[in-house]
């Protein structure tokens, strides 16, 4: 329930900065009697899509540590957490950021996830579960990709293309909807029902077709983290690590911070364009053929 209020409140007020943004530029209605005011419709959608995206990145940090409970550590409690820190401000030096918050989050599940506005103000969340089930090597290589992420700018990256995407659905979806009521429907002033059906239609499908490629670039990254966390925990050592993920099975994180866990779902299929991370097989198979190479 926490999880639901939260994602509801952060979306809301996420809709009301936008429409207060819209009214403060002066952007005026994008339908008018006459049709599409497409300048009006390339702002509304360029201010809704990356608005949203980034507005999302922006509290991104605030919304992790209340989605998974995490306790950024301030003071070290105890070896374990005297271990992560120093492990995290040493990989962030080797990558050449600024040290990130480091939190830990209480659950079963073996996960680690890396989050931030930027590459310098970033967060490196673990599970009590990945410390637990994890030797100190293998641990430390999930911290590398964590911290790869963070020093590859994949947050931000990944804010730019859902923005470049949401843009053109819904700018594209409501140019289709005008198009169908005019040329289809031939109505020729103002917009009827068929404008708004048939563009709630196209936004999903270009919404579908539009996720297929963010979740393409989603595991892109996954490799090249993989290869971030080789390089600076060792090659073995990050294989080793996903080998035990994958022996173990860990659940994803909650929706909306399931494309920043070191591991994701799985699936065959039409459900395989919908991940946002390559099986782990994949993934060991890709760092192993990397290390026949360098071999």
């Amino acid at each position: 329930m926490k999880r639901i209020v939260l994602f509801l409140a952060t979306n809301l007020a996420v809709i009301l900065v936008l429409s207060v943004t819209m009214r403060l530029l002066g952007v005026e209605p994008y339908l008018t009697a006459q049709g599409l005011n497409l300048q009006s419709l390339l702002i509304f959608a360029a201010i809704m899509g990356f608005g949203g995206a980034f507005i999302s990145l922006a509290i991104s940090k605030w919304t992790a540590k209340k989605s998974v409970g995490a306790r950024v550590i301030s003071q070290p409690a105890n070896p374990a957490e005297r271990w992560l820190v120093d492990t995290v401000a040493r990989q962030a030096a080797a990558a050449g950021i600024k040290m990130p918050e480091v939190a830990i989050y209480d659950s079963p599940d073996v996960n680690a996830f890396a989050t931030g506005m930027t590459k310098n103000s970033s967060l490196i969340a673990v599970s009590t579960g990945l410390l637990n089930s994890m030797t100190r090597e293998e641990a430390e290589a999930v911290l590398g990709h964590e911290v790869s992420h963070a020093a590859n700018g994949d947050m931000v990256t990944m804010a730019l293309i859902q923005g470049v995407v949401n843009t053109f659905v819904m700018f594209l979806s409501r140019v289709i909807g005008h198009t169908v009521d005019r040329v289809v429907f031939k109505n020729q002033e103002g917009h009827g029902p068929a404008f708004f059906v048939t563009m709630i239609v196209a936004e999903l499908v270009l919404g579908i077709l539009a996720s297929i490629i963010v979740m393409w670039f989603s595991r892109q990254r996954e490799f090249r983290a993989d290869r971030g966390g080789a390089a600076l925990a060792g090659r073995g050592a990050m294989i080793a690590a996903l080998e035990r993920l994958n022996s173990l099975h860990p659940h994803p994180l909650p929706d909306k911070m399931a494309a920043f866990g070191i591991a994701g779902g799985v699936g065959s299929g039409l459900k395989r364009l919908f991940m946002t991370h390559p099986p782990l097989e994949e993934r060991i198979a890709a760092l192993r053929a990397r290390s026949d190479r360098v071999d």
